[in-house]
């Protein structure tokens, strides 16, 4: 097919008709014929293809209408590859907008006419990629046996992977029964691990073979190179995985195993991948720290190594001594002296791997070399560090971060610096850390109120470190925190510190007060100032409907963030509920169909527990939450507070927060909500079922901060064990 043949119609056809990612469709036709020419605005003409018509993964109306100018753009022989490949897409998303189901997917079935012959194509890429586009379709009349007859001819060994495994997407055990006598050594490697995944995808048994054929391919990354599949590109993390989800004893065992070997390879190539999937393997099984950790200790000077062990925490703990050593390696420097070098850089990841796996053995060696150990302060003090678990006070620790912080309060601003090209004045995050430790220890660090009190004009949050060190002190330290405090109370932070502190509501108020003239969020902070004062924040109340009025419309989440802190404030000080109710149940009315504004709903659900019985208007509103199962748990938390305990269905809450756990929508507070209820509530059904999600090895917590998953996971399973009681 010619390349004016393949465009024929293109600017006739109707675009503005459908929609892609942006809009109506007016812009195809040039996109399209800038792609087929292949001139110098080509790969900027596809990387725009893609982001309308395949749009992170969503395909639209316009995507149907694409198919068969991509598809007669392959045909002929102009930019086929890249036209496949974009094809293979298309077929290959499940996640359709406004579109009839399955639409777009046949549409590029329809193009197989013009498709298939490409798999004889002179050209092995051309080959491979129409293997791909053709497996997707997932037609099983005309596909397959294409897809069969061109495998068993087919020599070059990357398109015959590419063959199998889209013989695979079509004919899941007729790929395997191919597969089996391909996981011998004298198999060309790409169709090798091909037939590994045909194996997994058919959930076949895992043999020695399987075992063997995958050791024998490491380092599989490149071999992997072979095809388009995502899921294949980390061949060793892809099936380990595959493994550990299948949740049997068995085949955890086989992914272990394999893992074990593979961390114990003589090839450092070998090993960074082994450790990539074993960082993998335990995110997703309780039992795979246990099983990996012995043969994950040596590899510790690595990068990926110690930052694994640092996730596993206190289930790394043989890993400490070796921590330890690597992390007191470079001889001690000057915290001030010149920038760290590698070694450095090796002792810093060591150590801030030792501060979650073994604190107490952290601690001193932190206070050694406090300027020089960013990481290991970030798992210390940090975004990285337990919020259950304070970093153990340490007395040598504690001078070290008095005398940091008595340093940069003598630094000046970095905007007073900017003539001069001072480098030694840094950013806030240090003072951050700092502060942190500080307010964690509490009265144990009441001696640094100096430092801590010289750094708050600068650092506002250093109020909150006051407060914690000061709370337990004596008339001279309470009266000195307050002093510092005060001449600071403008700031709102530092004015709810001190009410706090010392009930001086007067600086809260004004400073409540003013923060309400800064915009939405500034009006939220305030709000949330003033219902902290209860009833002795009245004169705030014209202020605080003034501002709810101004954030009525609730279309953005700052917005409606902001009306439930203003009209929650407004019931904590006047004790009505009246003015609240409403606000409440707008957010919840308006976040329906609106899947950007779940989580302010679930947050409204929660919110709305606070009002306890008064909020009983909105029950019915919380009761049609309870089929969603990530708004579930909140709505069970409210209608626990504000429904009538006679007339509440127990069992379903149970059985809403339940559901909402299986299927990890909202785990923390499905946990929470279980918690509430109590194991009364369950039915013996639901019991076994609660016990079966606590007890099993797969995790519970699959998503969130990679550095916290596995932390939340044992936090969250602790919790459920308390709840099921002594026999869980």
């Amino acid at each position: 097919m010619e390349l004016p043949t393949a465009l024929a119609g293109l600017d006739d056809h109707p675009w503005a008709t459908v929609d892609h990612a942006y809009g109506p469709a007016e812009d195809l036709p040039e996109l399209l014929r800038a792609f087929a020419e292949g001139g110098e605005d080509a790969e900027e003409a596809l990387d725009e293809l893609y982001g309308s018509i395949v749009h992170q993964g969503t395909v639209y109306a316009a995507s149907v209408d694409a198919a068969p100018y991509l598809a007669r753009i392959a045909a002929s022989g102009s930019q086929s590859v890249d036209a496949l490949r974009l094809l293979g897409c298309l077929a290959e998303s499940e996640d359709e907008h406004g579109v009839e189901p399955g639409a777009v997917r046949a549409a590029v079935t329809a193009q197989l006419p013009l498709l298939i012959p490409l798999l004889a194509d002179e050209d092995a890429d051309v080959r491979q990629a129409a293997g791909w586009t053709v497996g997707h379709t997932r037609d099983t009349g005309t596909a397959l046996p294409a897809v069969r007859a061109h495998l068993a001819t087919e020599t070059e060994p990357a398109v015959r992977a590419e063959l199998l495994t889209a013989y695979g997407r079509l004919d899941r055990e007729g790929a395997a029964d191919q597969a089996r006598a391909l996981l011998t050594p004298d198999t060309p490697a790409p169709l090798r691990l091909a037939a590994v995944f045909a194996a997994l995808d058919a959930d076949e048994p895992w043999l020695a073979a399987h075992h063997d054929a995958v050791l024998g391919l490491l380092p599989a990354c490149e071999t992997a190179r072979f095809g388009h599949a995502d899921e294949h590109r980390e061949p060793l993390r892809t099936i380990v995985g595959h493994l550990l989800e299948r949740d049997d004893a068995a085949d955890r065992e086989s992914a272990l195993a394999l893992l074990d070997a593979a961390l114990r390879d003589e090839r450092p190539e070998v090993r960074a991948e082994a450790l990539w999937a074993a960082d993998r393997a335990c995110a997703l099984s309780r039992s795979a720290p246990q099983r990996l950790v012995p043969a994950i200790v040596p590899l510790a000077a690595d990068r990926a190594a110690a930052q694994l062990l640092a996730k596993l925490g206190p289930a790394a703990a043989e890993a400490a001594p070796v921590l330890a050593e690597l992390a007191a390696r470079p001889d001690a420097q000057a915290d001030n002296g010149p920038g760290s070098g590698p070694d450095d850089e090796a002792a810093d990841q060591a150590l801030a791997a030792l501060v979650l796996v073994a604190p107490e053995a952290a601690a001193p060696l932190l206070a050694r070399a406090l300027g020089r150990r960013p990481r290991a302060m970030q798992s210390a003090a940090g975004s990285y560090a337990p919020a259950d678990a304070p970093f153990p006070f340490d007395p040598e620790l504690f001078a070290a971060v008095r005398a940091r912080l008595a340093a940069k309060a003598l630094e000046r601003p970095a905007s007073e610096c900017q003539d001069c090209g001072c480098t030694t004045v840094k950013d806030n995050n240090d003072i951050a850390g700092l502060v942190h430790l500080l307010r964690r220890w509490g009265p144990q660090a009441v001696t640094a109120l100096p430092e801590l009190c010289a750094v708050l004009p600068r650092f506002p949050y250093a109020a909150t470190a006051i407060t914690a060190v000061a709370a337990d002190g004596g008339p001279e330290q309470r009266a000195q925190a307050a002093t510092g405090l005060r001449a600071e109370a403008g700031k709102l932070l530092v004015a709810r510190a001190l009410h706090e502190l010392t009930g001086e509501s007067g600086p809260l108020l004004a400073a409540a007060e003013a923060a309400f003239a800064t915009g939405v969020r500034g009006a939220g902070d305030g709000a949330q100032a003033a219902a902290a004062l209860g009833p002795a924040a009245t004169p705030l109340v014209p202020a605080l409907r003034e501002a709810l009025a101004r954030t009525a419309e609730r279309d953005t989440t700052p917005q409606v963030d902001t009306d439930l802190a203003l009209a929650l404030a407004l019931w904590r000080i006047t004790g009505q509920a009246a003015e609240a109710v409403p606000v409440l149940a707008s957010v919840l009315d308006n976040s329906r169909g609106r899947q950007w504004f779940r989580w302010t709903a679930a947050r409204a659900a929660r919110e709305i527990a606070a009002l306890g019985p008064a909020g009983h208007p909105l029950t019915a509103r919380l009761e049609s939450l309870l089929d969603d199962p990530s708004l579930a748990p909140s709505a069970v938390l409210a209608l626990l507070a504000v429904g009538d305990p006679a007339v509440l269905d127990r069992t379903r809450l149970a059985e809403a927060a339940l559901h909402s756990a299986e299927t990890h929508a909202d785990l923390k507070h499905a946990v929470e909500a279980l918690r509430a209820l109590g194991a009364s509530a369950l039915t013996p059904e639901q019991h076994d079922r609660l016990t079966a999600l606590a007890t099993r090895d797969r995790r519970l917590v699959l998503s969130g901060a990679d550095h916290a998953m596995i932390r939340e996971d044992e936090h969250l399973r602790t919790a459920l064990a308390a709840l099921l009681g002594p026999t869980a």
